[in-house]
């Protein structure tokens, strides 16, 4: 495969209810890339991303991963290379135990006993949760799921992850555990996120969209300090590249009793 590389062109994607929630994207992604992808509620991210495992096909446009044009007869081959991480983590997780889901994709390959069995251990080892190997699914944490979400992908050994909203709903020390696991996966990120800072550790590249168009693509501190044009897209510069508001003498005025003390 030319080294998994990620193309859109021209890509259109209209709901039957009438929403054109995809007008005309393209951008091409690299090997081992980190890319985020940005925007307001309805702007497009998770209508763009479900192309980019064949969840949707293109009505009109093009994506292509590697060598293969998406289509219905390649979409097999596609999504042994492409790992897609839902939102809601139960979408992903439906077996009686951590190890079934973990499981189910190298099965299905028709992989033997032996490998799969090596594949649910390395994956489960790479995102930490070995301890919840036997557990049911259901029982879970909110980050524990997550975690063992991703492991049912890395144990189909994808080329490229792509990844809607990956820290929604986590507590910070959650969160933080999921940064650094995925700043560990040293193929190609695609990730569609409100988490701004969870940008700046992660991808070197933001894509930003809006209204179903691609408004900028290009390096992340440059676009997160275009303050026009996060502004226009309904998006607020990162917290860690906001000014202090006490540094700035904009902080909170103590109590008019606490400044006569």
């Amino acid at each position: 495969m030319s080294h998994h590389i990620v193309q859109v062109q021209d890509l259109n994607h209209t709901y039957p209810d009438g929403t054109n929630a995809v007008k005309g994207i393209s951008f091409r992604i690299h090997h081992g890339e980190s890319v985020a992808v940005v925007g307001a509620n309805g702007a497009g991210k998770s209508t763009l991303l479900l192309h980019l495992n064949g969840y949707l096909t293109p009505q009109s446009g093009t994506v292509r991963i590697g060598d293969f044009p998406l289509t219905k007869e390649t979409v097999k081959d596609i999504r042994k290379t492409v790992g897609m991480i839902f939102q809601d983590s139960d979408d992903q997780l439906f077996m009686p135990t951590v190890y079934d889901d973990v499981a189910f994709g190298p099965l299905n390959l028709g992989l033997p006993p032996e490998e799969v069995e090596q594949r649910v251990q390395d994956a489960l080892a790479r995102t930490n949760v070995q301890h919840l190997r036997d557990r049911p699914p259901y029982k879970l944490s909110g980050g524990e799921k997550r975690a063992v979400a991703i492991a049912t992908v890395l144990a189909m050994s994808p080329d490229i992850l792509v990844m809607d909203e990956p820290t929604s709903n986590l507590d910070p020390k959650a969160r933080r555990t999921l940064i650094e696991l995925l700043a560990g996966f040293h193929h190609t990120k695609i990730i569609a996120t409100h988490d701004l800072d969870m940008v700046l550790d992660l991808c070197e590249r933001t894509i930003v969209i809006k209204d179903g168009q691609v408004t900028a693509d290009g390096p992340t501190l440059s676009i997160f300090q275009d303050v026009e044009l996060l502004a226009a897209s309904h998006l607020e510069k990162p917290l860690r590249l906001q000014a202090c508001p006490i540094c700035s003498g904009k902080g909170i005025l103590p109590p008019k009793s606490a400044s006569h003390q």
